[in-house]
C-alpha cells in the first residue's frame, strides 16, 4: 500500500513538468511559424524571443517562494496559483488578434512565462522535498522526459490542432490542458515539512553565499562546461541539414520527432543508470558520450553522409542531450541548502542555460570562420576539457 502511494509522486511530477512545457513550446516555437505565415517581419519574430527572459531571470524571485513556504502544502498552493494564473493569461490572449494586438500579446506572453517560471521554481522545490535521494534520478527522468514530450506536442501535435481549430478556440484548449494537468497534484495527499532554522529567511547575502559553500565553485565549473561539448552542434544541426539539401519537412521529422523522442527515451534510461552506477560514474560516462556525439559529427562532416549517417548522429546527439539533463538536474538537487531548495536549484539550472546560450550564440560565428568540420572539432575539444574538469573538479560532497 505504501509503495503504491509512494509511486504517485512520479506521475504527479511528470504532469506538472509537461503542463509548463507544452504552452511554452507552442509560444516560443510554433507562434513564430504562424507569424511568418502571416507575413510578419523577421524583426517582429525576433522580438518574440523576449518571452524567454523570465526563465533566465527567475532566480531573482525564487527566494520569495522559499521564504514563504514551510511544507509541501504551501508549495502546492504556489504551484496551483501559478498554473491557474498561467491559464488565465493564455485565455486572455485568445481574445486578441495576432495582427492588430501583437505588442500586447507579447507582453501577456512574458507575463504568462513569469507565471510558468514561478511554477517551475515551486515544482522543483516540491520535487526536492518529496523525493528521497535514491528517487531523485527517476524523478528527474520524469522532469526531463516531460519537458521533451511537451516540446514534441507543442511543435507537432498542437500545430496540427491549431490548423483545425484556429487561434481563439485552440488557446482555450491550451489553457484547459494546463488546468487539467493539476489533477494529479490535487490527488497527491502526502505531507512533508521543510527543514529550516527558526526564523530563517533568504536574503541577498545568503543568495550570494550559495557560491561560498565548500566544493560549490568546482561544481559551478562543471555546470558551466557540461553542455559545451555538444550544444553548439545541436544549435547548428538544422542549418547543417539544410546545407546538406534536406527540406523543412524532412528536418522537422528528423530533429523534431525522431530527435526529441530519442531524448525522451534517453532521459528515462539515464534515471536507471544513475540509480545503478551512481552520480560520479554517470557524470563521467555521459561526459564521454557527449564527446562521441561531437566527434561523430566531425567525422561525417568530412564526407558525403548518407541518410543513415544523419539519423545515427541525430540519435546520438539528442540522446546525449536528454541523458545529460537528467544527471545535471539530479546532482543539482543534492547541492541545495535546507530551506533554500527552490532558489539554489534554480541558480544552478540558470547557470547551465546562460553558458549554453553563450555557446549557442557563438556557434554560428565559429561555423562561418572554420566551417562545420571546424565547429564540430572544437566542440569535441570542449567536451574533452569538460571531461577533465569533471574528473579533477568533482565536488567533495559528490565523491562520497
Amino acid at each position: 500500500m505504501h509503495e503504491a502511494k509512494n509511486w504517485k509522486k512520479f506521475p504527479t511530477l511528470f504532469s506538472l513538468y509537461i503542463a509548463q512545457s507544452v504552452p511554452m513550446s507552442f509560444f516560443s516555437t510554433v507562434v513564430p511559424v504562424i507569424m511568418r505565415q502571416e507575413n510578419y517581419s523577421l524583426e517582429s519574430i525576433g522580438l518574440l524571443q523576449l518571452v524567454k527572459l523570465p526563465w533566465i531571470a527567475k532566480f531573482l524571485w525564487a527566494p520569495l517562494v522559499d521564504n514563504s513556504v514551510k511544507n509541501s502544502k504551501d508549495l502546492k498552493r504556489w504551484i496551483i496559483f501559478s498554473e491557474l494564473f498561467y491559464a488565465v493569461v493564455i485565455m486572455s490572449i485568445a481574445f486578441l488578434n495576432l495582427q492588430t494586438d501583437f505588442k500586447l500579446i507579447v507582453v501577456l506572453m512574458v507575463v504568462a512565462f513569469v507565471a510558468s517560471a514561478t511554477q517551475d521554481i515551486a515544482t522543483d522545490a516540491f520535487a526536492i522535498l518529496i523525493l528521497k535521494k535514491e528517487e531523485r534520478s527517476l524523478g528527474n527522468s520524469m522532469q526531463v522526459s516531460g519537458s521533451f514530450i511537451g516540446a514534441l506536442l507543442g511543435t507537432g501535435v498542437l500545430l496540427i490542432a491549431y490548423s483545425f481549430f484556429g487561434w481563439s478556440v485552440f488557446l482555450f484548449m491550451l489553457a484547459g490542458f494546463v488546468v487539467f494537468a493539476l489533477i494529479p497534484l490535487r490527488l497527491y495527499k502526502s505531507f512533508h515539512t521543510i527543514e529550516k532554522s527558526q526564523g530563517y529567511r533568504l536574503n541577498f547575502r545568503e543568495l550570494v553565499g550559495f557560491f561560498r559553500i565548500p566544493g560549490m565553485p568546482k561544481w559551478v565549473l562543471i555546470l558551466v562546461f557540461y553542455y559545451s561539448g555538444f550544444i553548439g552542434v545541436l544549435t547548428m544541426l538544422k542549418p547543417y541539414l539544410v546545407d546538406l539539401g534536406y527540406n523543412i519537412k524532412q528536418i522537422g521529422f528528423m530533429s523534431g520527432i525522431v530527435g526529441t523522442s530519442v531524448a525522451t527515451l534517453s532521459a528515462l534510461s539515464a534515471g536507471l543508470l544513475i540509480k545503478k552506477a551512481g552520480r560520479n560514474a554517470t557524470l563521467v560516462t555521459l561526459g564521454t558520450i557527449n564527446i562521441m556525439a561531437a566527434l561523430y559529427f566531425w567525422w561525417i562532416s568530412g564526407m558525403d553522409p548518407t541518410l543513415l549517417h544523419i539519423y545515427g548522429g541525430i540519435c546520438l546527439l539528442w540522446g546525449a542531450y536528454g541523458a545529460s539533463s537528467v544527471i545535471i538536474y539530479t546532482t543539482s538537487m543534492d547541492m541545495v541548502r535546507p530551506g533554500a531548495s527552490g532558489t539554489d536549484f534554480t541558480i544552478q539550472i540558470v547557470i547551465t542555460h546562460l553558458s549554453s546560450l553563450v555557446i549557442a550564440v557563438n556557434s554560428g560565428k565559429v561555423a562561418d570562420l572554420l566551417g562545420y568540420t571546424g565547429l564540430f572539432g572544437l566542440e569535441a575539444a570542449l567536451g574533452g576539457l569538460t571531461l577533465l574538469i569533471i574528473i579533477f573538479s568533482m565536488p567533495k560532497k559528490q565523491r562520497t
